[in-house]
């Protein structure tokens, strides 16, 4: 089973760990989650935090974090009871997240064209999270080289209450040019939500330094342990084409994408 104590920006494949035993689950379903939600359900926004079952201050994101890792645990137990109960905490909670809301009303102020209330909510967002602008995907070009991504918080690898939270992401390069090229390096910088920068460097993806023929693509899947809700991921890779010899290596760039708990305001993020 991969630990979370991983280097940030290693790439791997994700594998799934074993779940907790079913009456350590129930058991910790009804003690943390039923204090978090009541408190949430109490408490709204003037709170600034909740308090878990072992007395810390968490804030909203972690709150959010942990609910939603509780509902799928007591789905898992089968308690479906819980699970709903959870649910229903969770949807009342979304509706009074000042991120969702906010993006939501961008959203409508740039349907019917009020653009200046879509400033402003723009504004307000960028002040309250900086990277809640950012989708949870990218997508850019370069020199024909075409990088897209998109990313996804994992609940069950996650652990709110010790401030690990982990990303999975997949990433699909399609080679658009007349040219062969081969994956040489990657480059990934990754920030969290209190601006911490990280730069990591490594040899090709997963393990592999894969060669990519012309109209044809390479697709893989990793993930990024970080210590906040909420960041984003960003780099290059180095490639060289392969049909011409001496030819100098270059970068090609991956967009910023969110790694967030919140998702994008476009997917659902209750079933």
């Amino acid at each position: 089973m991969q630990s979370l104590n991983l280097k940030v920006g290693a790439d791997f494949s994700s594998r799934s760990g074993k779940s907790w035993p079913r009456q350590r689950r129930s058991r910790d379903v009804i003690k943390t989650v039923r204090i978090l939600a009541c408190a949430s359900e109490k408490n709204g926004e003037g709170s600034g935090g909740d308090i878990s079952s072992t007395g810390s201050i968490l804030s909203r994101s972690q709150t959010y974090a942990l609910l939603k890792q509780k509902m799928e645990v007591a789905a898992k137990s089968e308690d479906y009871k819980e699970a709903a109960r959870i649910r229903d905490s969770l949807r009342s909670f979304e509706e009074e997240e000042p991120v969702l809301r906010l993006r939501r009303l961008m959203k409508k102020a740039i349907k019917e064209e009020k653009f200046e209330d879509a400033a402003k909510y723009r504004e307000e967002l960028k002040q309250l999270a900086p990277h809640a602008l950012l989708k949870c995907s990218s997508d850019a070009t370069t020199l024909g080289i075409r990088v897209q991504v998109r990313s996804v918080y994992i609940d069950g690898r996650s652990q709110p209450l010790k401030g690990q939270y982990f990303f999975a992401y997949r990433i699909r390069i399609t080679n658009n040019s007349d040219h062969p090229v081969q994956l040489l390096r990657r480059h990934w910088i990754i920030t969290d939500a209190n601006g911490k920068t990280e730069n990591i460097w490594g040899l090709g993806v997963i393990g592999e330094q894969p060669v990519i023929l012309p109209r044809n693509g390479f697709e893989y899947s990793s993930a990024c342990p970080l210590a906040t809700p909420n960041g984003k991921m960003e780099g290059d890779f180095e490639m060289k084409h392969i049909d011409k010899a001496g030819t100098s290596t270059f970068n090609v760039a991956i967009a910023p994408f969110a790694l967030s708990i919140l998702g994008d305001d476009s997917d659902p993020i209750l079933p």
